[in-house]
This record gives C-alpha cells, sequence and structure tokens, in this order.
C-alpha cells in the first residue's frame, strides 16, 4: 500500500513538473552540440534570472573569428558541449532581478558574455556586462561596438597610448576590427592611418571609411610600400592582426621608439620576434587580449564600453556592418567569415 502510495505521489510530480515545462518561455538558440559540425538552431526553455542577473531580448549579435575557433574546439575557452557561442550582443531589458540596479526594464543595452551564449533570442547575463545605449545609437550600431571597438580603443590608447598628429598602421585594414582601429585613429585620436589589406577592393573600402593611405600587402613588400609612403623613418605605431610576415614587415616598419600591438593571426602563422629590431631602435612590442581584461582589470575593461558609447553618441566614430543574417542562417554567416568575404561586421539579427 506504501509503494502504490509513493509510486502515485512521483507519477504525480512528474507530470506536475512536465506541465510546468510545457507553460514556461522558450526562445531559439543556436547550438554547438558536436565540434567543427555545423550548428542547429533549436528552441531552448528559459531560466529563471538570479539576483544579478538581467534578462535581454536580443535583437543583433555580433560574430567573431574566436565564435567560430570555439566551435571548432581551437579556442582558449573550450565550454562543455552544447553551447551556444555568441560573445556580444544588443538588446532590450525583459526582466530584472531584485538586486539589479544599472539598468531597467525596457532600457536599450549592449553586452558581452564571458562564457558566450549570445546567440539567441534571449539572453541571462550579470548586471555589470551589460551597459545601457544613448537614445542617438541604433540598436545594430551598438552590436558592432563591443569587440571590434573595445580592443580597437585598449589597443590605441592603452596600449599604443597613440598621440595626435602620429602613423598608424594597420593590417587586415577592412575586417571590422580594422575599420574600428581606422575609424578611432582618425576621428577620436586624430592620428594618420595607412590601411594594409590584402585586396585592393579592401583597400578602398578602408580609404573610404578615412584611412589617409592604403597598401594591398598581396602584391608586394608591405615594408616597402609603407617607406615609400612615409619614408625611412617609419610609423608610430602598428596594430598587426595578420601574424607570420605581415607582422614582421609592420615591425620593421616602425620608426624609432615605435610601438607594435599584437592582435591576432588571421593569416595562421605566428612569428618569431627578432629582439634584435626592438633594441636597435628602441621599439615596443606588446599584445592585446581584449577578453582578458574582463577579468583581470573590468575598470578598464568597462571604460572601454563606455567610451565606444560615448564617441557613437558623440557622431565621432561610425560602426561598419558588412553583412546581416538570419539565426537560421548562421552557418552561412560562419562560412562568409571563414571564407575572407566579410569586410566590416558580421551581425546575426534575431528579429
Amino acid at each position: 500500500m506504501a509503494a502504490r502510495l509513493c509510486a502515485r505521489h512521483l507519477l504525480s510530480t512528474w507530470l506536475y513538473r512536465r506541465a510546468a515545462q510545457s507553460q514556461g518561455r522558450h526562445y531559439r538558440a543556436a547550438l554547438c552540440s558536436e565540434l567543427k559540425r555545423p550548428l542547429v538552431i533549436e528552441e531552448v526553455a528559459s531560466r529563471p534570472v538570479g539576483p544579478q542577473e538581467v534578462r535581454v531580448d536580443v535583437h543583433f549579435c555580433g560574430i567573431n573569428f574566436a565564435d567560430i575557433l570555439v566551435c571548432r574546439g581551437q579556442y582558449q575557452e573550450k565550454p562543455p558541449l552544447p553551447f551556444t557561442p555568441g560573445m556580444e550582443f544588443s538588446g532590450t531589458v525583459l526582466e530584472t532581478g531584485k538586486d539589479v540596479s544599472t539598468v531597467n526594464k525596457g532600457d536599450r543595452v549592449i553586452g558581452v558574455c564571458p562564457k558566450l551564449n549570445a546567440m539567441a533570442e534571449e539572453c541571462v547575463i550579470d548586471q555589470k556586462t551589460l551597459w545601457r545605449i544613448p537614445e542617438s545609437v541604433s540598436l545594430q550600431d551598438a552590436a558592432v561596438l563591443p569587440v571590434s571597438y573595445g580592443t580597437a580603443i585598449l589597443a590605441l590608447e592603452h596600449r599604443a597610448g597613440t598621440q595626435p598628429g602620429e602613423t598608424v598602421l594597420v593590417t587586415a585594414a577592412s575586417g571590422a576590427t580594422g575599420l574600428a582601429v581606422i575609424d578611432v585613429a582618425t576621428n577620436v585620436l586624430r592620428a594618420k592611418v595607412i590601411a594594409a589589406a590584402g585586396s585592393d577592393e579592401k583597400c578602398k573600402l578602408a580609404m573610404e571609411r578615412g584611412a589617409q593611405f592604403s597598401v594591398n600587402y598581396s602584391q608586394g613588400s608591405l615594408k616597402e610600400a609603407v617607406k615609400k609612403l612615409v619614408g625611412s623613418g617609419g610609423v608610430n605605431v602598428a596594430i598587426d592582426m595578420v601574424g607570420g610576415d605581415v607582422f614582421l614587415e609592420s615591425l620593421s616598419s616602425l620608426a624609432w621608439e615605435g610601438r607594435i600591438v599584437v592582435l591576432g593571426f588571421a593569416g595562421g602563422k605566428i612569428a618569431s620576434l627578432p629582439t634584435n629590431l626592438l633594441l636597435l631602435k628602441n621599439i615596443s612590442a606588446v599584445g592585446l587580449f581584449w577578453g582578458r581584461y574582463q577579468q583581470q582589470d573590468f575598470a578598464l575593461f568597462s571604460k572601454s564600453m563606455s567610451s565606444a558609447l560615448q564617441y557613437c553618441q558623440q557622431g565621432l566614430i561610425h560602426p561598419h556592418v558588412g553583412a546581416v543574417f538570419k539565426l537560421d542562417k548562421v552557418n552561412e554567416a560562419f562560412l562568409h567569415v571563414i571564407q575572407r568575404r566579410s569586410t566590416g561586421k558580421v551581425l546575426l539579427s534575431l528579429k
């Protein structure tokens, strides 16, 4: 008798839970269920917000090469399967936890996900990694800001200490971060920019977005082309995202006490640093892993976000969107980036 009562109780509890689940909120998300395989779009059950958390209705999510690497198992972060990629987004606040004081329901925000999860119609995130969007800035433009402009600002201002009137060489100049570097260097810091890219079309875009000069490094020596533009003195700052021979030629293009900032290795090769060049011209070579600042120096990280929003509100910078894909076309969006067809930021639209 006791056993039957217990079984009946368990059955009723299970039915109650199933009913509760079926009545809960659900949203669509891109899931990586197997590394190096296409993402799938599935319905995911919403979870409650914690005291310090915020539920955001995602409008746009940025696609970064790091998202592709993490879905291949080739990134520094290796989340357990299955997971939803996506590091940055813009959207509106749906719900706030009881201890949230920084944003309110209905606020437009940008967010940075320390553990990914942004390629979804809904995102639950800690309040401290959200920043309110000024009224004059669109949700689409705002979605471009976190990774690309956060990186550009920290690279130029914090790591390189770029000064007005200095000359900045930027490689992979037509990509999202490259264009952000051109935008910030030219329009905020009042520096001169030499944009280096791998095709005439990409060089043309970089010039249209504010670079004073451009170099197609697929057609010859980057070092010699830069020398023709600025003379033997060289450039003051180089921001490199390509690596390999392009990094080495950028390093050789630096002036006395020049600074080079390493942002990535889009070319696939990591160069060995010839330290004799550092000594002979008193050159500084530094790296920038933007996401690491979120853990190591959050105040500086947050300042870069606030600066990007302020520059955008003031009309100093103008984010460039290269392509927008719907959520169910996420694999096509990844392919667009992998095949290097993208210029500017590639976004997912969740609406």
